[in-house]
């Protein structure tokens, strides 16, 4: 394989879709929201990509069996014939190398752009390396008139503090080259777990601007255990430093005492 590969499996005729990119990234926070959608709304899978930009390795699965490196686009009709369509762009790897991710987004515009898709969608998460409270969600995009949308639905407009990298932002950047408007929403998380709070955070936002109903149980459900993975985590850091500096309990504290 010497170049990025569409596998078809079904040809769709889709109406002025809106393409969303969920890969994996910092706190897997869009690839959790997407695919909690995938699963809730039952979006068809309708091409596979394989590229040589891919690492390489397979993913060792349940029972042995192999899994391969690969991002799937699915398609989900709008309930409305005046509504739009949805493409989304899920996988369990992005492109290694800068060359990678510039071949691998560029490839993936060309084809969403085949079935008439013009407005963009990333998705992905904002390390704070530190439990997060308050607002969750930061956004950005192509244009001033988008900037108004995110304000709309209230989000928060992320500062000239940094970029945005790997496929969220590049789409982003490929993507108005080619006159097609787009915004990022970014989930802000600790970003050392799988963070299924900061993704319902981003889910609910998404569903104001595309108009779509997800039911959001299960993240909150993954959201509750992410609560408690927090707090373990304060519990443990706290211990680890009380140590450090050489504190003890009292003598008559008797919750130690076993």
């Amino acid at each position: 394989m010497r170049t990025t590969q569409f596998k078809v499996l079904e040809e769709v005729n889709l109406n002025n879709p809106i393409f969303i990119e969920a890969l994996p990234g910092i706190g897997h926070v869009g690839k959790l929201a997407i695919d909690h959608v995938i699963d809730e709304l039952g979006a068809t899978k309708f091409v596979e990509i394989y590229s040589p930009y891919f690492p390489p390795q397979v993913l060792v699965g349940e029972g042995g069996v192999i899994e391969d490196m690969v991002n799937e686009l699915y398609y989900l009709k709008a309930e409305s014939e005046d509504d739009h369509d949805f493409i989304f762009l899920v996988g369990n790897c992005q492109g290694l190398s800068t060359e990678g991710q510039y071949e691998l987004c560029g490839s993936v515009l060309d084809f969403v752009e085949t079935l008439g898709a013009r407005e963009i969608y990333t998705l992905g998460g904002l390390a704070t390396g530190q439990p997060v409270e308050g607002d969750r969600v930061l956004g950005a995009a192509t244009d001033e008139a988008r900037i108004e949308l995110l304000k709309e639905a209230d989000i928060e407009i992320r500062s000239a503090d940094g970029g945005i990298v790997g496929a969220s932002g590049l789409f982003l950047g490929l993507g108005r080259l080619r006159g097609m408007s787009g915004s990022c929403l970014m989930g802000k998380t600790p970003g050392y777990f799988i963070d299924a709070e900061a993704a319902e955070a981003v889910l609910k936002k998404l569903s104001i601007l595309v108009n779509i109903e997800v039911n959001t149980d299960k993240l909150e459900e993954r959201a509750e255990e992410t609560r408690e993975m927090i707090s373990k985590a304060q519990q443990m850091e706290q211990e680890m430093l009380n140590r450090a500096m050489g504190q003890q309990q009292p003598q008559d504290d008797l919750r130690y005492i076993g």
